[in-house]
């Protein structure tokens, strides 16, 4: 793991790498963002005392470094046959530049890198890759996107991908990854209506994937079965884990509904009711797996081991920002129902 000095210096590079490719205005200036933005992000994820980051990053190069390969390959073919500029002439162009991109961002069914990946980095690369990793192939995807039939089966599978994948599993972070595929989908459905609703689901989605880490990281939980010993000693850091949880899973009271439910009006206005239906029916399947997380919590009656005596000793200021990013996920869409009512 770099020192402090050199991760702030890292970090500043990943972020001037995505502002690069989402910028640019030739494509060959958008794959060298991108790669600027991989060669920031791979030595923040390699830790030589840690045998799993080693082995994440490495992962992580390679499916990254075949996806912009691929990408540069595809933007050079296009240049020798149409232009670097536009995309008029070809009508499967869009298609065979987005396939990199959405290898990049994880959405199924190239998403088979990504819970590899995710389960052997700490929870601030886990919040990186979720979050910052996934705005500039995003971005670049919405210049060129249609709601076409490849377009469709790749919002399907990613949202029933994302709903079935996590249903078996007991690691944290890989269930937070296969929320991360479903919420892909969403962004997909978001990126075909309109690029401003886009901004905003993802704008909210980082939010609240920045709140439940934080919140898991300071409970210093891996595994479900884990939660059931975080009652006692931290009963607020309990609390606001959970709701963040079913927040980002898109419970109506909390502000991670918010954006889904812009998304099916969107689609309801667009003729795209089917769709709306399979992407609702499979977020309610996301629901169910943060339930079953949430479960011993919401329990009135529960049982804790006695020899649970783990003390947390975390700082208070980490612990303001948990709870302040949980207090808007709490009270934001409250807010935004007043609003709208006002107006």
């Amino acid at each position: 793991m770099p020192s402090n000095s050199t991760k702030i210096l890292l970090l500043i590079t990943l972020v001037t790498g995505m502002l690069v490719s989402v910028s640019s205005n030739s494509w060959l200036g958008a794959w060298m963002g991108l790669e600027i933005n991989l060669m920031s992000f791979i030595p923040l994820m390699s830790n030589v005392k840690n045998m799993y980051n080693t082995e994440a990053s490495l992962k992580y190069f390679i499916v990254q470094v075949l996806a912009s390969a691929t990408l540069l390959f595809m933007v050079v073919m296009k240049t020798l046959m149409e232009d670097l500029f536009s995309f008029e002439g070809n009508p499967y162009t869009p298609m065979i530049i987005c396939t990199p991109l959405l290898l990049k961002s994880g959405a199924a069914p190239l998403h088979w890198w990504f819970p590899g990946v995710m389960e052997g980095l700490s929870w601030e690369n886990c919040a990186l890759l979720m979050t910052v990793q996934k705005a500039a192939p995003l971005m670049l995807m919405s210049y060129l996107i249609e709601m076409t039939t490849f377009t469709l089966s790749i919002i399907m599978m990613s949202t029933i991908v994302g709903a079935i994948g996590g249903l078996n599993q007991t690691s944290m972070r890989k269930i937070l990854t296969y929320s991360s595929i479903n919420h892909t989908g969403w962004m997909l459905i978001a990126l075909t209506t309109s690029e401003n609703l886009w901004m905003v689901y993802f704008l909210i989605y980082s939010m609240l994937t920045l709140t439940v880490v934080s919140a898991i990281k300071l409970s210093e939980v891996s595994f479900i079965n884990q939660t059931m010993m975080t009652n006692k000693e931290a009963p607020l850091m309990k609390f606001m884990m959970f709701t963040s949880l079913l927040s980002l899973g898109g419970l109506p009271p909390f502000l991670g509904f918010l954006p889904k439910w812009i998304v099916i009006q969107a689609m309801i206005t667009n003729n795209m009711t089917p769709l709306a239906v399979i992407v609702v029916v499979t977020s309610l399947i996301t629901l169910y797996y943060y339930l079953k997380i949430s479960y011993s919590s919401f329990m009135i009656l529960n049982t804790e081991p006695k020899w649970n005596t783990k003390f947390q000793k975390n700082s208070t200021s980490k612990n303001i920002s948990a709870v302040t990013l949980s207090s808007i996920s709490l009270m934001g869409m409250a807010a935004c129902a007043i609003i709208t009512n006002i107006n």
